[in-house]
């Protein structure tokens, strides 16, 4: 009787762990690519974290602390400059928009048309509202507003529209959040986390920490290229934007090339669409000026544009560049199928779970499935060194220092 107590005793246990797991499988699924962006997040800033750690700075939360800041400065610094580049252009045209209206109410109007068109733009607004009511009785009369069923109409839109955007950039907000909030607990807490892991799941022979050890280094340099890859894509951009504006036809050139080239690079970190949300407004613009400015008909340059902005800014980076700066010791076109496939399998977040499951995959094949094959005990002496160990890993750098089998997180046990 005391067996088949232990026995369902053990049972209710295994019960409650497979629905536990269950449970927190079906919370991963659920907010993958937030994982995965914040595990990005983890290993783009682990360096800069080691680097002010090592110089002492504490505690743990000041250090995590600046080094996410200091990953996202230079972003900052670059959406802030586009933002205030943008604002006295805005300014810019609206001067000149109310120049040409002014000349054009003072002259009568020209003989083309051309003030009666800049006045009519200035009142473009008013025109497309006033069928539906009209905006200063509405201001000063707001209850006509509402008994007129086509202007009540129009509001419960509007409103109905700005409670989705609103619900949108909420939820954006608190997925960036939680992002942040797993690369600062990895950076404070990932020690506690590998040692535990270690502990719990390790066993004697050290196969298990020499697994995570290479898929750890493999993780680092992915993530990292990722950065990298952004670097130098924002750098062929600015050259080669600032080179097609040499050959620009008057009036017709790029406008803040170096600027375009710069937020192409930042916004290819972002998966699939990346760069496209950069390059694309611009080639309209471009495509716009052409149709609608003297001299007319001049869409060979648009064209360029978006040729070289797809090959050489777009394509070449993403499927040639950056598999070599992420897969160093990897098959390169391994690391460019898992590039390609991953966003076609997985969505947004596959540019970076596609290379993450390449490397778990392959060392799992290198490592542990040929003794499994050949049922053998997985013996530390079976595996190859040169595996996980290069010259290059320093114990400063992989936070492995007299810890056997490193980390999954690559921390050491501060």
């Amino acid at each position: 009787m005391l067996g088949l107590d232990v026995r369902r005793s053990e049972a209710a246990w295994w019960l409650l762990a497979f629905t536990l797991g269950a449970i927190l499988f079906w919370v991963f699924y659920s907010f993958v690519g937030t994982f995965v962006f914040g595990v990005f997040i983890y290993y783009a800033t682990r360096p800069i974290y080691r680097r002010m750690r090592r110089r002492g700075v504490r505690p743990p939360s000041l250090a995590a602390t600046v080094a996410i800041f200091t990953l996202a400065l230079p972003f900052l610094l670059l959406l802030a400059y586009a933002v205030a580049i943008g604002l006295q252009e805005l300014n810019v045209f609206l001067e000149n928009l109310q120049e040409r209206q002014a000349n054009g109410g003072a002259d009568g109007g020209t003989g083309d048309g051309t003030g009666d068109a800049s006045a009519g733009g200035v009142d473009q607004i008013s025109d497309i509202l006033d069928p539906y009511f009209d905006i200063a009785s509405a201001v000063n009369n707001p209850e006509q507003l509402l008994s007129d069923p086509e202007g009540l109409d129009l509001v419960t839109n509007l409103a109905s529209d700005a409670q989705g955007y609103i619900g949108f950039v909420t939820t954006g907000l608190l997925h960036v959040f939680v992002m942040i909030a797993i690369a600062f607990y990895l950076l404070r807490d990932g020690h506690k986390l590998s040692r535990w892991f270690r502990t719990t799941f390790g066993d004697d022979r050290g196969v298990l920490a020499a697994y995570l050890r290479v898929v750890d280094r493999d993780f680092k340099n992915i993530f990292f290229g990722n950065i990298l890859n952004a670097f130098l894509t924002g750098t062929i951009g600015a050259i080669s934007y600032s080179l097609l504006n040499v050959y620009a036809p008057q009036g017709g050139a790029i406008p803040y090339a170096a600027l375009v080239g710069l937020l192409a690079g930042a916004a290819s970190l972002i998966p699939v669409v990346g760069m496209k949300l950069v390059y694309f407004p611009v080639a309209a613009f471009l495509f716009f000026r052409a149709a609608t400015e003297e001299p007319t008909g001049v869409f060979w340059f648009p064209v360029l544009f978006v040729s070289v902005s797809f090959v050489i800014v777009d394509v070449i980076p993403d499927l040639v560049l950056r598999p070599y700066v992420s897969g160093r010791n990897l098959h390169v076109g391994s690391v460019m199928f898992a590039y390609i496939f991953g966003p076609l399998l997985f969505g947004w977040y596959g540019i970076f779970l596609g290379p993450m499951l390449l490397v778990l995959s392959v060392h799992f094949a290198r490592l542990v499935l040929p003794e499994l094959l050949n049922a053998e005990r997985v013996q530390p002496y079976a595996v190859d060194p040169s595996h996980f160990e290069t010259a290059t890993d320093q114990p400063a750098e992989t936070g492995t220092e007299d810890v056997p089998g490193g980390s999954p997180a690559g921390e050491s046990d501060e």
